[in-house]
């Protein structure tokens, strides 16, 4: 989504405002303030002192703008924000978009950020989103695109587009059916159910499943499943396991 979209813009209104707001708190102020409007329907209204806004609500269940005079009503659950102009000495809208990290430039030549767990180009809008623990590398794919390195058991290097070249494909090379079900012995296949899991191929008859961790394989758990070297220290495949050894995290 470019900032030319229409729903990417901000609306700015500036003028002497009456704000309610009702729900962790009740309040009621008047003053020459100046109210954002955000595409994700979040509402900040802002004085001239300091950073923080006077009344907000991000991202509420519903908003709405009204005329005559100019009203915006915003509500979440039990909170309500109301923003009344009695006097307009602006409205207009401006572009937005994401901003964040700049990671270099896009094959088409638009920028590209890192921004809320994803590489977003600034002139087309299209988004690639990343795992957590990536690291955007100065790499570029053959797209043209920047590649990330990710710990999945081992390190990988792959482009940040999936439909490029797919992390999951990666990992399931390097580990489908590396290691075997503690519970009925069969093959451990690398599935994506929400997350990257190491899961029983004998699934619905066992269920059992481990989330693969950050980190890459450094050795063998007492239980026989696999240990990882994580941010957090050793561990085991399996994030419950109570063997001597098997999960003796680093640190405090």
């Amino acid at each position: 989504m470019s900032p030319s979209d229409p729903a990417s813009t901000v609306r700015i209104v500036a003028g002497d405002c009456t704000t309610e707001f009702e729900g962790t708190r009740e309040q009621v102020q008047r003053g020459c303030v100046v109210c954002l409007l955000k595409p994700d329907d979040t509402v900040l209204v802002h004085d001239a002192d300091g950073y923080q806004p006077v009344a907000w609500l991000t991202r509420p269940e519903s908003r709405s703008v009204t005329h005559d005079p100019l009203v915006v009503e915003a509500r979440d659950g039990d909170q309500f924000l109301r923003v009344t102009v009695h006097e307009s000495f602006a409205d207009y809208t401006v572009p937005a978009g994401p901003a964040g990290a700049p990671v270099g430039t896009a094959p088409d030549g638009g920028a590209l950020v890192r921004t809320r767990g994803a590489v977003v180009n600034l002139d087309s809008g299209a988004r690639y989103g990343l795992p957590a623990d990536a690291v955007v590398l100065d790499a570029r794919c053959d797209c043209g695109l920047p590649r990330m390195r990710v710990e999945r058991g081992a390190v990988f290097e792959v482009c940040v587009d999936r439909a490029c070249e797919s992390l999951d494909d990666a990992v399931r090379e390097a580990f489908d059916r590396a290691w075997d079900c503690p519970d009925c012995g069969t093959d451990l296949r690398v599935l994506r159910r929400g997350g990257l899991l190491a899961g029983c191929d004998a699934y619905p008859d066992c269920e059992t499943a481990f989330v693969i961790p950050e980190g890459v394989v450094s050795g063998t758990c007492p239980c026989g499943l696999p240990a990882f070297e994580t941010p957090s220290g050793v561990r085991c495949l399996d994030a419950t396991c109570d063997r001597p050894g098997g999960n003796t995290f680093a640190g405090p």
